[in-house]
């Protein structure tokens, strides 16, 4: 279903940008090391757990089983970019369900990189599985970038993706997607 257009006209009231993105993942130290060690995001507090063993609290703040528990919530700082919320879920109905990039649903997380290259050598070294790439993009609105798209430890699929000099939709007055800027200072 999509959005009538009256609908978009006017944003939400004071949103300022992307705080964090959440995962549930399968073995949460596991991710908390594999976001820390090979992407170098920062640990800023773990919490939790979260469970309702009678009531629908769990039901009517997050939309899961009413007996589903949150063990444990783990908050990560990456960079300049958006934070990571890592959540390790117990419930009846939990699935393991992993869609590719073309399904409904289907994710990736994109971190930027000053060297793509160096990102690359890097992942192999770690053997850390990649696809082809990295790939240059040398035509088109977004002519200047490079991305490699690889897989966390447990399959969640991410991208490094560059483009050092803009990409070529900047030169008509776009947005810029992303700027090296340390937001800081």
């Amino acid at each position: 279903m999509f959005w009538p257009a009256h609908a978009m006209a006017e944003p939400m009231p004071g949103v300022r940008g992307i705080n964090h993105i959440g995962l549930t993942v399968p073995d949460i130290k596991a991710a908390e090391a594999f976001f820390v060690d090979v992407m170098g995001c920062q640990k800023a507090t773990s919490f939790g757990p979260f469970r309702d063993d009678k009531g629908d609290f769990m039901k009517d703040l997050v939309d899961v089983d009413p007996r589903a528990v949150i063990n444990e919530i783990t908050l990560l700082r990456c960079q300049s970019g958006s934070n990571i919320e890592l959540f390790d879920y117990s419930a009846p109905d939990k699935k393991d369900v992993r869609p590719r990039n073309s399904d409904n649903g289907g994710h990736h997380i994109a971190f930027y990189v000053e060297d793509i290259d160096a990102a690359a050598k890097y992942l192999a070294a770690k053997g850390i599985r990649t696809l082809k790439g990295p790939m240059p993009i040398n035509e088109g609105p977004v002519a200047g970038q490079s991305i490699l798209y690889f897989f966390a430890p447990w399959g969640l699929q991410l991208e490094a993706i560059s483009f050092p000099k803009g990409m070529a939709y900047e030169k008509n007055g776009g947005p810029v997607l992303w700027s090296n800027t340390d937001p800081s200072k």
